[in-house]
């Protein structure tokens, strides 16, 4: 496991205007994330845990501060390469799976490694494979309708895995499940992430499952403090 960090934010600032008025949401926040690390991420509603994901993984711009992932700047690149990067060194799992209703379990998962260019045999034998680890090797013909809560989430971390990334961003992943649900894709996605290698930070309001990960992390007034 390298010891360099796969994700680094530093001294982040983030306002925004309502109604005339200035609200700073971020005031300096920083943090870094090494390979095979999973960072919990807990604060109230409205402290700011999805602004910093969202700058995280670059889909919104800071108004001051660095973001370094896999030990490339990222803050000042252009939105083509901020694309690109998205694409290959990021993962992004939602609280919602956002599967695509048309498309099989399979399917969802082979999509984004077609779009990112792997070839469909290559795509379809990781996405098995992917599936087949998370328990779904028997559900991959079946379309998001005629799979339950817990198995969509799971192909929603296969696809958020699917391109390798280097990073996975998680918003409340498990926040839409039962608590026996939740515990069982919660050891699916910590399991993924300790024999990968990957880096995830994982924004939750359930502090039983923050408690499970390396380090824990609460924004209050704008800046990280470590529990």
């Amino acid at each position: 496991m390298s010891s360099a960090p796969a994700l680094e934010l530093r001294a982040l600032v983030q306002t925004f205007y309502q109604a005339g008025s200035a609200i700073e949401v971020l005031k300096g926040a920083s943090l870094a994330v090494s390979p095979g690390e999973m960072v919990a991420l807990v604060g109230p509603s409205g402290a700011g845990k999805s602004t910093l994901l969202q700058i995280a993984g670059l889909l919104e711009r800071p108004r001051a501060g660095e973001i370094a992932i896999a030990g490339e700047r990222c803050d000042g690149l252009t939105d083509r390469r901020r694309t690109r990067i998205r694409r290959e060194r990021l993962g992004f799992v939602y609280q919602f799976h956002h599967l695509l209703a048309e498309f099989s379990a399979l399917e969802n998962v082979v999509l984004p490694q077609m779009i990112a260019g792997r070839p469909r045999r290559a795509a379809r034998e990781r996405s098995r494979a992917l599936l087949a680890r998370l328990g779904l090797d028997a559900r991959e013909g079946h379309r998001p309708s005629r799979l339950s809560g817990g198995e969509q989430q799971r192909v929603a971390i296969a696809r958020a895995i699917a391109n390798e990334p280097a990073v996975l961003l998680a918003d409340e992943p498990t926040g839409n499940l039962d608590q026996e649900t939740a515990d069982s894709v919660f050891a699916s996605l910590l399991d993924i992430v300790r024999t990968s290698g990957l880096a995830a930070l994982v924004a939750t309001h359930n502090m039983a499952l923050a408690e499970r990960m390396d380090r824990r992390f609460a924004l209050e007034n704008g800046v990280l403090v470590a529990l």
